[in-house]
């Protein structure tokens, strides 16, 4: 993708959807400074129920979306919308002459996707994506070992991620809507680690998916797992359930050794470490600590350096377009039963 040039050294972007989410993002940048983005304006279709932390923060606020795309002054929005609004926003903002970063999934079937990147593409922004574990020290350590053949041949991964953050989700929140995604685990979380897969191990062609209601009361239930084989002949596994306390792993197993990364706390939280655990057929092993950093920030930071024209955003559009087809080809499996192929 091709980032226009822009002559100034800060990106002025309006946060669409104060959920929390876009709220989140705002407190992030609030007390940052030297930063390539400026939060400039808030978007909220009900602008009254988020007074009080607009003016906390100093921010104008509007309910129109069409309005802020008009304004000379933004260069860039922030889309924490629900999924199924992500293509019509994504290809208003990129007529207007927007930059977009939009939170994940970036949307819910191959074809929309397809259709955001062309638009973006054809206008020349730049596309940025929610995926903060591609710019994790530990995450990236363990990919230098895919890429560099420590590990040899990969055979097989196995991830997952879960917690309880939205354990209490209520019945009718729009997370919980099957028109919104297969299942909260699965957009919440389990997005995450396909986007890994794709980044660290290239196309999945084909998956088995389930899913089961143990807890909540959520028509999606609160439990996926899905098995996948990949382009390349090796085999993976997730895991990711709505109602336990945190627990993230990533372990690759190859022909010469294995690899794991183990996190201590949700990445958000300030206490968020990792531990990067090697061991090698020839009997070597060890660890490696990483501090945990703002990796939504530095996500956030690498889209507007992108928009600056000071480098390339590190998301390649067809891995965007991919792992929207995996989501929906586990959607189709959750539904059929049986393995889905990935178009």
């Amino acid at each position: 993708m091709v980032a226009r040039t822009k002559r100034v050294g800060v990106v002025n972007v309006a946060v669409v959807g104060l959920g929390w989410w876009g709220c989140h993002i705002i407190e992030r940048f609030s007390n940052l400074t030297g930063s390539p983005i400026r939060v400039h304006l808030a978007v909220e279709r009900i602008p009254d129920k988020v007074l009080n932390f607009v003016r906390r923060h100093k921010l104008e606020i509007m309910g129109d979306y069409e309005r802020a795309l008009d304004r000379s002054d933004i260069d860039a929005v922030i889309l924490t919308t629900p999924h199924g609004q992500h293509e019509e926003q994504v290809i208003q903002a990129a007529t207007a002459g927007k930059h977009v970063f939009c939170e994940k999934p970036l949307t819910l079937s191959q074809e929309s996707a397809q259709r955001m990147v062309t638009c973006c593409n054809g206008a020349k922004v730049v596309l940025g994506i929610g995926h903060e574990r591609r710019f994790e020290p530990a995450m990236l350590a363990l990919r230098k070992l895919v890429d560099d053949g420590t590990l040899g041949t990969i055979l097989h991964v196995e991830s997952a991620f879960s917690h309880d953050k939205l354990a209490d989700l209520p019945v009718d929140d729009w997370r919980a809507a099957p028109e919104h995604g297969p299942a909260v685990a699965m957009t919440g979380m389990g997005i995450h680690l396909t986007d890994s897969w794709i980044q660290m191990f290239g196309p999945v062609e084909q998956v088995f998916a389930e899913r089961a209601r143990r807890v909540t009361a959520l028509s999606t239930g609160d439990v996926v797992c899905v098995q996948a084989r990949f382009a390349s002949g090796m085999t993976g596994f997730l895991s990711a359930l709505l109602v336990t306390p945190f627990f993230m792993r990533y372990h690759v197993f190859g022909s010469l050794g294995w690899a794991q990364v183990i996190d201590t706390a949700h990445p958000d939280s300030s206490e968020h470490t990792a531990q990067l655990t090697v061991q090698t057929r020839a009997g070597k092993r060890w660890l490696e600590n990483y501090e945990g950093i703002d990796a939504v920030v530095v996500n956030l930071e690498t889209f507007a350096m992108a928009v600056l024209g000071q480098t390339e955003y590190p998301v390649p559009t067809e891995e965007l377009i991919q792992n929207i087809a995996v989501l929906d080809a586990i959607g189709r499996s959750f539904e059929s039963g049986q393995a889905e192929r990935v178009s």
